[in-house]
């Protein structure tokens, strides 16, 4: 596949959002580690504020990252802030305006998925980009690392789950996935396996949890 930008271009974008937005990268971990906290600790607000942060999240994604720079690169640009927006977009309508999503600690599988996908986000993608001598795409905020984060949070919604928050995730984990190969971002590996849960969660939405038996 022929890219309209050469690997320099692309982690030059990187470099000038990341030096433009310091240091908001520490102040959108926090939120994320706001987000974790209101999932572990449910609250009648809890989805709210979980929703709210994904909303932001995303919706930076689409005005500071996608639009501002990403764009100077790739006429692709405005549509990955298209679906970046509408991504944000559900998360508030159907989170915070509807309050149609909640988010709860569950043990099992999807929380040890979501687990992993949150840490992985967090620590090990940063960790991971410096180790293999690309630290600009680590920053927390743009398209890829914010996908996975979002769906290890998505693992933890509770039943029965609307499918609408997790479509836009799981095509930005198909298409960040191709940066793995396409231009060597290795931590982008990661997007391949929250691809797999991604289609996971979007085959069992909607489906109420089965009471257990004494």
């Amino acid at each position: 596949m022929a890219l309209p930008f050469t690997v320099e271009q692309f982690y030059g974008v990187f470099r000038d959002h990341n030096a433009a937005v310091w240091p908001a990268q520490w102040f959108l971990v926090a939120l994320s580690l706001v987000a974790v906290g209101a999932m572990l600790r449910p609250q009648p607000w809890s989805g709210v504020v979980v929703s709210a942060i994904l909303g932001v999240l995303w919706a930076r994604i689409a005005l500071t990252y996608h639009i501002a720079f990403f764009a100077r690169i790739s006429p692709a640009a405005d549509g990955f802030a298209a679906v970046s927006a509408a991504g944000a977009v559900v998360f508030i309508w159907q989170g915070v305006i509807r309050r149609k999503l909640a988010y709860r600690w569950v043990p099992g599988l999807k929380a040890k998925a979501g687990v992993v996908f949150i840490v992985f986000a967090l620590v090990m993608y940063p960790i991971w980009s410096a180790y293999a001598g690309h630290p600009y795409p680590s920053t927390f905020g743009v398209s890829r690392p914010t996908t996975i984060f979002t769906i290890g949070l998505l693992c933890f919604a509770v039943q029965p789950m609307l499918r609408s928050p997790l479509i836009v995730p799981w095509l930005w984990c198909l298409v960040g996935a191709q940066a793995a190969f396409l231009l060597d971002v290795q931590p982008d590996l990661g997007l391949i396996a929250a691809a797999v849960v991604g289609m996971g969660l979007i085959a069992t939405a909607g489906q109420h949890h089965r009471a257990l038996k004494p």
